[in-house]
């Protein structure tokens, strides 16, 4: 069995610092950079990406709403056009700067309330797969299984990588309990690890309803400014190297 196992990093802003993502980048296949909407500048984008190409860890980006005070979680009333201009705003700056370190952008996963919008609205999925799409075919698009952005990204002929987010709470619908809610955010890793066996063994997780529902994905997302993410995420990759699994990044997994 081959899996990716990812995190969004690069998500701190001038000194202020957000997750450890040097430890992280040693746990990881694909790092989703911040591009300087929700978190992120030029320079933490640089050092991000110089990290992963040192690590041989894939890079994408991780495009969110113009939201520093609220970290791109909070929903902010633009269209469709709005929010693809500003994602292909996101995209070219990583680009640019993978460019001038030596590495290349392979992937876009959209950070909270922008992937909100994106996962609910149809013609705006549609709108910014196309985008993706103008911007380089071989982007490969994450996102949670049976989102408008999956079927929008195989419409315009580019492929999907499905995660399981191992820190975040589900419920009977497959979709991610509010943060606002008690137990949304799953932070034990004896937790973690039953979590993602669960998963690796029948591809079923339990809901915060105490419910049972498939995930279909190929790929295990650990947030990196959920409290103590290190040890989760290096719980992630211990019960999959354990269980006799690869941890692969995106472009290997789906080549």
């Amino acid at each position: 069995m081959k899996i990716d196992v990812n995190s969004d990093m690069g998500e701190g802003f001038g000194p202020y610092r957000i997750g450890d993502d040097e430890a992280l980048m040693n746990i990881v296949s694909s790092a989703n950079i911040a591009c300087g909407f929700h978190a992120g500048d030029p320079l933490i984008m640089d050092r991000t990406v110089r990290m992963a190409k040192a690590k041989g860890v894939g890079i994408g980006a991780h495009p969110g709403l113009p939201d520093l005070l609220g970290f791109g979680r909070r929903v902010i009333q633009m269209d469709a056009t709005e929010i693809e201009k500003h994602m292909v705003y996101q995209i070219g700056a990583l680009q640019a700067i993978a460019l001038n370190a030596g590495h290349r952008v392979t992937h876009v996963s959209f950070h909270a309330a922008m992937g909100n919008m994106v996962n609910a609205d149809s013609d705006m999925a549609d709108l910014v797969a196309r985008a993706i799409a103008a911007v380089d075919r071989d982007l490969i698009v994450f996102s949670m299984p049976d989102m408008e952005i999956v079927r929008a990204a195989q419409a315009a002929g580019l492929r999907v990588l499905t995660m399981f987010l191992a820190d975040r709470a589900y419920d009977a619908d497959a979709n991610l309990v509010s943060r606002k809610l008690p137990n949304s955010v799953i932070t034990s890793p004896d937790a973690v690890a039953k979590r993602v066996q669960r998963f690796l063994d029948s591809g079923t997780i339990e809901t915060i309803e105490g419910q049972s529902i498939k995930i279909e994905a190929r790929s295990i997302l650990v947030h990196s400014d959920t409290p103590g993410a290190v040890d989760l995420a290096a719980t992630v990759r211990r019960v999959i190297e354990q269980g006799g699994g690869t941890i692969t990044p995106a472009t290997a997994l789906l080549a």
